[in-house]
């Protein structure tokens, strides 16, 4: 791994409206134990680089108990919690992460990750970091891409461009989530990756591109966290400040414009568990390709998911 100092950033927000009604607004798909006996977010603290940092989490005040108690069970010392006033997009959101590594350390990079997918490959995943890190060092922004496994039609693509010979791709585009037949030629083309949202970079290189592409941003959340709130493992960007900020995801404030971005393909046997049939995907299956969770009776059933907290639940 490089010896720059990573610090893993995780970004906890989310709506819960996705898998609903498991997952809702007050208790969202990261914080539930859907694939195994961990939370999704206790999964992706599990798969961390042995010698990365205390992680970063960014949430909001509303779920930022469930954030400290799952950190704290997942014996996550020292780590800091980033309460956003109030959702802003990912740049504002690495923006704040980005600010707060650079106090502790002026050569911080950043693993930005999501904290509700799942990476059945860790040690893929561990090898891709590396390379990605090698990049990064040198100033590239580095992320992540999916290699596709179907035409699909839920995710945004990066297209690769030139083979830099280490690893990466220089990135030839982004593009938004395409109907069916386009998203076939993408797949046969084999020149697309699924858009991640993962990255990897020095923390003052993200800023320096987001003060080119977007200095508005920048200026906001550099205010927030002058006036920011510490108290015990929280911490409070000023919320005047930030909520002067624009709505905006990394890709379009920064990557989308940047010439600096490159890609690393990552064949890791990776999902955002978007929907029950995702969830179903990435679960161990029986000899009828069903898969059941709780008190289940099934009869003449095949290809379903049945989950069950409290009652008995019979299928035919």
């Amino acid at each position: 791994m490089s010896h720059l100092t990573i610090f893993p950033t995780i970004m906890c927000g989310g709506s819960g409206t996705r898998l609903w009604p498991l997952s809702r607004s007050a208790f969202p798909k990261q914080f539930l134990s859907l694939v195994n006996d961990s939370s999704m977010l206790q999964d992706t603290i599990a798969r961390l680089p042995e010698n990365s940092e205390q992680p970063i989490f960014i949430c909001n005040e509303e779920h930022r108990f469930l954030v400290a108690e799952q950190v704290k069970q997942s014996q996550c010392v020292n780590s800091s919690i980033l309460l956003e006033p109030e959702g802003r997009n990912t740049a504002p959101a690495i923006a704040l992460a980005a600010i707060n590594a650079l106090r502790k350390d002026p050569n911080a990079m950043l693993l930005v990750l999501a904290s509700d997918h799942v990476i059945k490959h860790t040690d893929k995943f561990h090898q891709a970091i590396e390379i990605a890190a090698k990049s990064a060092e040198k100033g590239a922004l580095v992320t992540f891409g999916i290699v596709p496994t179907q035409a699909e039609i839920g995710y945004g693509y990066i297209k690769q461009g030139n083979n830099n010979q280490d690893g990466t791709f220089s990135v030839d585009k982004f593009v938004e989530k395409p109907d069916l037949a386009t998203a076939q030629s993408y797949l046969d083309s084999k020149e697309y990756l699924w858009n991640s949202g993962m990255f990897l970079f020095k923390a003052a290189r993200y800023l320096e591109e987001l003060e080119r592409f977007r200095p508005d941003i920048l200026k906001s959340c550099q205010a927030a966290m002058n006036d920011a709130q510490t108290d015990f493992d929280f911490i409070r960007p000023a919320k005047g400040e930030f909520l002067a900020c624009d709505s905006e995801s990394i890709d379009y404030a920064v990557m989308e414009q940047t010439d600096a971005a490159m890609v690393v393909p990552l064949d890791a046997n990776w999902s955002d568990v978007g929907s029950y049939s995702a969830l179903w995907e990435v679960l161990a299956q029986d000899e009828d390709n069903n898969v059941f969770k709780g008190d289940v009776i099934a009869e003449n059933t095949t290809n379903s998911y049945v989950h069950s907290d409290n009652k008995l639940v019979a299928t035919v």
